[in-house]
């Protein structure tokens, strides 16, 4: 590139075509709208770190584009009846498994050392210390020993049999020649001193088909080819990522031929995309993919108001959700009656619904002793006025449109917002996770295929300073019937058995609001004309985890 920064474009194009086309190709560069938190694995769940992560790292198991769980990172997925899962019974007597899973085969670090049973063996170490505040903490419970039978080979023993004892998870290796010392000094302060954080260039953090080569918080990451990744070469040599936070100016940059492509993952909201689509013809390819994207509002139970289940009842019905979708998407979302979305097998068609219902949220208000004020704002016996902070990404044009649109619509049923935006790296860095909101919160879950709510709904997963702020239940939601559910269904084996539960887990979550469901999001990606066979799944596995397969056509 740089021999060739002397000449024009057009003479690139007329005089040496081939030429031309090599060096543009050499480098992709994707717009996304948010920036990573932190580049760990195993701390913090926020779907701009594991896009990035997608690219660099793999892990034993996925699910794929067909939403079956697939080996990554190893040979064989474990099964009863090939004998890498075998059940047992747990040293105080209950129903348990041994699941044993073989890494693939001349897996490495960028430094060159092998991934081994060693890295995943640290990583169950350091979950298993509830102070380093990974993620998951479930199956780091579970899993009450690990076995190393071989350099590529782990076998962990869980206390209890699961519909989904082959998934590891978020389970993933972590480079312990580098990360051990630093866990090792003191676990509670890991996550700041990880190298992940201090040195993130360290070719060997990565096993992945590319490594972080340069980082610019908050503004972008540049991933180069892997040298040490065995598997099939990727079709670019650098991959840069830029963080653009504004949905606006993003577009601009993709169309001043700043960008190649803007991840789906976390790209422009659906009715942009659309009206982009229109203006632009067939510049670009477009492609829009339904998925398990639960959009919602976390609502935070510890704020008296909101801890009526009245008044979480009166927001959603003052919201007319089906007259957004229509506006502002064209129709094309699904509405949410729950955060079990109906492409999953699990979703109950006769959920209840909460329809657009001015009159009965003003009836519940006053039931719950909110009457109107003389400016139209509801007040309690105390003179409290009815007011809620409402918070979402900021410079995300579409959820800031839809914030207005809520804040106006609340009004009517004598409700005040008032909106409080932040930076997506602040406002899941910090805000959600250490529970600094004090009304509600728009963002999306993204899931797996019949993914157990369990970080999200279960009372032990509220974020606490004792378990450094792990889990991901940031609403504060605590009720005994649903945290029985989250532990029976992943050990319910018979199909119908399970489905039974999964209802009564959607019909509490219907009634009771822990978050007030929204819609179901369908992702926009958009693609350069000459770069195929990028797949999105629909689901919380990124499309970035199979790189090596996207192809330059031209």
């Amino acid at each position: 590139m740089a021999a060739r920064t002397g000449l024009t474009l057009a003479l690139l194009l007329t005089a040496a075509p081939a030429l031309a086309q090599q060096p543009l190709r050499e480098q992709l560069t994707i717009g996304i709208t948010q920036y990573p938190s932190t580049l760990h694995p195993n701390i913090d769940s926020m779907a701009a770190k594991s896009y990035v992560l997608g690219f660099t790292r793999r892990p034993l198991t996925s699910y794929d584009q067909d939403w079956a769980l697939a080996c990554l990172g190893c040979d064989t997925l474990p099964s009863l009846d090939n004998g890498m899962a075998v059940r047992e019974t747990t040293p105080d007597g209950r129903p348990g498994i041994r699941v044993t899973w073989r890494l693939r085969e001349g897996w490495r670090w960028g430094d060159g050392t092998p991934v081994s049973a060693e890295d995943l063996l640290f990583a169950w170490q350091a979950g298993r210390d509830f102070s380093t505040g990974f993620g998951g903490s479930e199956f780091y419970r579970s899993a009450y020993e690990a076995i190393v039978v071989d350099p590529r080979t782990i076998t962990l023993r869980f206390d209890r049999v699961t519909f989904e004892y082959a998934s590891t998870g978020d389970w993933q290796p972590l480079p312990a020649h580098i990360e051990r010392r630093r866990w090792e000094q003191e676990p509670r302060s890991y996550r700041t001193r990880s190298a992940y954080e201090t040195e993130p260039t360290n070719p060997g953090l990565w096993n992945g088909p590319y490594r972080v080569t340069q980082v610019q918080p908050g503004a972008g990451i540049t991933l180069e080819r892997n040298s040490a990744w065995n598997g099939t070469a990727p079709a670019f040599r650098r991959i840069a990522i830029r963080t653009v936070e504004n949905t606006a100016a993003l577009e601009a940059q993709l169309l001043a031929g700043q960008l190649d492509m803007i991840a789906g993952e976390l790209g422009l909201p659906l009715d942009q995309a659309a009206a982009l689509e229109r203006r632009t013809g067939s510049r670009f390819r477009i492609g829009y993919k339904p998925g398990l994207i639960y959009e919602h509002l976390d609502v935070n139970h510890d704020t008296p108001l909101l801890a009526d289940r009245r008044v979480r009842q009166a927001l959603i019905l003052a919201i007319d959700r089906p007259q957004i979708v229509q506006r502002l998407f064209e129709g094309r979302q699904v509405l949410a009656h729950t955060n079990v979305n109906p492409l999953d097998w699990v979703h109950d068609n006769d959920v209840r619904q909460w329809p657009f219902d001015l009159p009965r949220a003003r009836t519940l208000l006053e039931e719950a002793g909110w009457r109107p004020g003389p400016d139209g704002i509801r007040r309690n016996a105390a003179g409290e006025r009815l007011t809620i902070e409402l918070m979402t990404t900021a410079g995300n044009r579409s959820r800031e449109a839809v914030q207005q649109v809520i804040q106006g619509m609340w009004r009517q049923a004598g409700i005040e917002a008032r909106i409080r935006n932040e930076p997506p790296r602040v406002l899941f860095g910090e805000t959600l996770n250490r529970r600094r909101f004090t009304g509600a919160v728009m963002f999306a879950w993204i899931s797996a295929p019949e993914s157990v709510p369990r970080s999200t709904l279960h009372s032990d997963e509220i974020p606490r300073a004792e378990r450094n702020f792990s889990g991901q239940n940031y609403t504060g939601f605590r009720n005994a019937e649903v945290d029985s559910l989250l532990e029976a269904i992943p050990i319910e084996l018979d199909r119908e058995r399970r489905r039974a539960l999964w209802q009564r887990l959607q019909a509490i979550y219907a009634e009771e609001l822990p978050a007030i469901p929204l819609w179901f999001r369908s992702d926009a990606h958009v693609w350069p004309a000459w770069l195929e066979n990028v797949r999105p799944t629909g689901h919380l596995a990124p499309s970035s985890l199979w790189v090596e397969e996207w192809r330059v056509t031209r």
